[in-house]
């Protein structure tokens, strides 16, 4: 039971890092600042973060010890959230993305 929740959890880090280097690619088409760096070639791990305007910035860690929402505004932490908080937060970020597509397509 225990190596099947062990597969699993590794699975899950991987998935949200590819979701992390997609979410990067669509915010630096829609003229963000972004950056997603990995470790390794097993995807096991990685650094986010976008720049939402001056001074306002937001960074997600993922890796096997953690999940980490930080936001920052002139280097100061406003905001810093753990595990499922964080991919909430997160997904807010990807829907307005999304959002800002749908305006610009009926546009």
């Amino acid at each position: 039971m225990f190596l099947r929740l062990a597969q699993q959890h590794q699975e899950f880090i991987q998935d949200l890092v590819m979701n992390l280097q997609a979410l990067t690619i669509a915010l630096e088409r829609r003229g963000y600042t972004a950056s997603c760096y990995t470790c390794g070639e097993q995807m096991q791990s990685a650094s986010f973060m976008v720049s939402l305007g001056e001074k306002h910035l937001i960074r997600f860690l993922v890796s096997d010890y953690g999940i980490t929402w930080m936001e920052l505004w002139d280097d100061r932490e406003l905001m810093k959230l753990e595990g499922a908080e964080a991919i909430s937060q997160l997904q807010e970020l990807a829907n307005i993305v999304k959002y800002s597509l749908t305006i610009q397509l009926t546009n």
